[in-house]
């Protein structure tokens, strides 16, 4: 029974030289022994489950539907994270007022009885762990999203939350935030990794066993991700991130995970004092529309998820100085900008842009960093720099190569159908994305296929 580490040729007992005779050893168990337990339910084949339960439920926001996959799944939890100040707690009120709502149409009016045989999904419950009663009720009254059957508590303890879900028996819980809410018995601060653990999940185990729909409000660090354990992402079933810049009435609903939808979906919000508004249409606030061509703007079609917004490009040429000029970005990805210009200036080069600074905008706040937009970019500091204005009905997309060639880019025909319909009548796309390509070509736009930038440049200026 004796295991040396390493060979023996010699007795550590006695001494004596060849006395050690190798013996095979016992095969060690593979893992903890784990005796067999009847299931509680046996499987059965796929087909014999219902998909009834799994049935999407409509928030009545069309535009967070869309992002969803169609909207609440009953006991699905799902994370909106975002920067402070963005409209996270607004946009959640709003849709547990929708919820309430029609709930209680469901229910005939009656109140507090929670789901049940007549299709009654159950009232909405929002714990406020961040602002009193009074605050919430102020912010309620103020985007009309009071409803009789609109519960409202204020609480930081889980054992708390999980009470007031036994009392209520709501259909959908809205928790305001998850980071704020410490749980008894586990170490930790509130927003610590145990803490944050612990509390989500909690609250995702009540959701799965009362086929309760919950939305969790979760903390972004200064990088941009939520804040908390990554396994935070892992427990819930959706992660939406809400985005918007403060200074602007856009905002934007981007899915990051998503069980029971698609994944790349993208849903547009307008924030005014009335609250928050989706927006089927977006594309009006990205575009100034000019009857006369003018200098420095140029208009192309970006995709965002599966959604395409035609958005508008303006750039300036701005006074030469001595040194490293300045190229500024509002919108644009900074390094993606600076590339266009050296492109640009190597096709053309009496366009002099070195020595001189260049600002580039996107109009209405939206951020455009893909590389489709390369070919608006170029078109629009072109125009500045000869300060020679590109048709008003004109569209470009396609990306640009250190070569000057434009290259291919994705959802082709989405793009072109969406210009046309906001009355485009010219697109410039990248050679193999135009009548031959699959989809086609909409009725009422022409399209001219270019293979550099050279070409692209050359059409721009007799369009």
């Amino acid at each position: 029974g004796y295991q040396p580490p390493k060979w023996t040729g010699r007795c550590p007992e006695c001494g004596e030289w060849g006395s050690v005779v190798e013996s095979p050893a016992a095969p060690a168990p593979a893992g903890p022994a784990v005796t067999p337990l009847a299931p509680l339910e046996p499987a059965r084949p796929i087909g014999s489950y219902s998909v009834a339960p799994a049935r999407a439920r409509p928030t009545g926001i069309a535009e967070l539907d869309r992002v969803l996959g169609g909207g609440l799944v009953p006991g699905a939890v799902v994370l909106l994270a975002g920067e402070p100040g963005v409209g996270k707690s607004t946009l959640l009120l709003d849709v547990a007022q929708h919820w309430a709502a029609g709930a209680g149409r469901m229910a005939g009016g009656s109140r507090g009885e929670g789901s049940g045989p007549d299709g009654d999904p159950g009232p909405a419950l929002v714990i406020s762990a961040e602002e009193s009663v009074g605050q919430v009720r102020l912010r309620a009254e103020r985007i009309g999203a009071l409803h009789p059957r609109l519960y409202l508590a204020a609480e930081t303890d889980l054992a708390a939350v999980l009470g007031h879900l036994d009392a209520v028996k709501p259909g959908l819980l809205v928790l305001d935030s998850v980071q704020t809410v410490s749980a008894p018995g586990v170490d930790g601060v509130p927003g610590g990794v145990t803490q944050v653990r612990a509390v989500t999940a909690a609250l995702v185990s009540a959701a799965k066993q009362r086929g309760m729909a919950a939305m969790l409000v979760g903390h972004v660090t200064k990088d941009g991700n939520v804040a908390g354990p990554r396994v935070l992402e892992h427990l819930v079933d959706v992660v939406l991130h809400f985005e918007g810049d403060r200074h602007s009435s856009l905002r934007l609903v981007r899915g990051m995970k998503n069980r029971f939808g698609p994944a790349d979906e993208v849903g547009c919000f307008e924030m005014h004092e009335g609250g928050i508004t989706g927006l089927p249409d977006p594309s009006g606030l990205f575009l100034n529309r000019r009857a006369d061509p003018v200098p420095g703007t140029c208009v192309t079609v970006a995709m965002e998820g599966r959604r395409a917004l035609v958005t508008e490009v303006q750039a300036l040429k701005g006074a030469a100085v001595a040194g490293s000029p300045r190229r500024t970005g509002s919108g644009l990805d900074p390094a993606r900008l600076a590339m266009v210009l050296a492109v640009l200036q190597r096709c053309r080069p009496r366009i002099r842009l070195h020595d001189h600074e260049v600002f580039a905008a996107t109009v209405g706040g939206i951020r455009v960093v893909e590389p489709a937009a390369d070919l608006a970019i170029a078109l629009a500091v072109a125009s500045s720099a000869l300060d020679l204005g590109i048709a008003a009905d004109l569209v470009a997309f396609g990306e640009v190569g250190l070569t000057g060639e434009i290259r291919r880019v994705s959802a082709v025909s989405r793009r072109l159908s969406e210009a046309a319909r906001l009355g485009f009548r010219t697109a410039l796309v990248p050679a193999g994305c135009g009548p031959s390509a699959p989809g086609g070509v909409p009725d009422g736009l022409v399209v001219h296929e270019v293979a550099d930038l050279g070409q692209a440049l050359d059409l721009a200026a007799r369009s």
